[in-house]
């Protein structure tokens, strides 16, 4: 089993470029896999981690409601924004600018073989790292994700989870709101869920910016713990 992850950093990168990139790195993994299992070959799979930061951006995942969506084309456009219904579980998102995203492209053979439990180590991840900023964190019975403020009336969404698997390779993730501009939220009810607001890391904080670096390097910490990892940086 490679417990080995390569993490790159794409910096501020358009949604449909790197979604096709996670598609390529998820073929090559599966791809492997099938072969092993033809000719009956012991190659190891790679894994991947990737860090990224869309431009503003919605997606709706393939079980989602587009009347989720607020905004005709043309309002789209006039807010700088793209669309796209993708092949991950969830309903609608948000990803822009102060939002760190993170998208594990795992063969979770090379980890452990249980869906339910990839989500709640995920979720674990962005608990434990908010833990670090004093920041209580929960998961909210039914709704996948990162809540604050769980059973009151304020709750509110700060980390989004969506994820695709098939042959137990992994892709699309995380995003957690960092400096996110919440604006962009009022145009959509988030996740399906309605009356349940979002916030973001620098307003809980009551801070202007928060260092995006050290939230992502606290993130990898806590994930190459929670997974029994070995997270290096690779060059793209």
């Amino acid at each position: 089993m490679n417990k080995k992850i390569q993490l790159l950093d794409l910096g501020n990168k358009d949604y449909k470029a790197t979604w096709d990139y996670q598609e390529e790195l998820f073929k090559q993994i599966v791809d492997i896999k099938i072969q092993n299992r033809r000719e009956e070959t012991v190659l190891e799979t790679p894994n991947y981690f990737l860090f990224v930061e869309h431009p503003h951006v919605y997606t709706l995942g393939k079980s989602g409601d587009l009347s989720n969506l607020l905004l005709s084309e043309k309002q789209l456009e006039a807010k700088g924004a793209t669309f796209y219904k993708i092949n991950r579980g969830g309903d609608i998102t948000y990803h822009g600018p102060g939002q760190i995203v993170g998208y594990p492209i795992l063969d979770l053979e090379n980890f452990f073989t249980d869906i339910h439990k990839y989500l709640r180590l995920l979720e674990e991840v962005i608990i434990l790292t908010l833990a670090e900023y004093n920041i209580t964190g929960a998961r909210s019975q039914g709704e996948t994700g990162v809540w604050l403020g769980v059973g009151t009336p304020f709750a509110r969404k700060i980390c989004a989870l969506g994820v695709r698997a098939s042959r137990w390779v992994t892709m699309h993730g995380f995003a957690l709101n960092v400096n996110a501009n919440l604006g962009y939220f009022d145009n959509i009810i988030p996740c399906g869920i309605k009356g349940k607001a979002v916030t973001s890391l620098n307003v809980e904080l009551g801070i202007e910016k928060v260092n995006e670096q050290e939230v992502k390097e606290k993130i990898i910490k806590h994930f190459n713990k929670l997974f029994e990892a070995e997270i290096f940086i690779s060059a793209i």
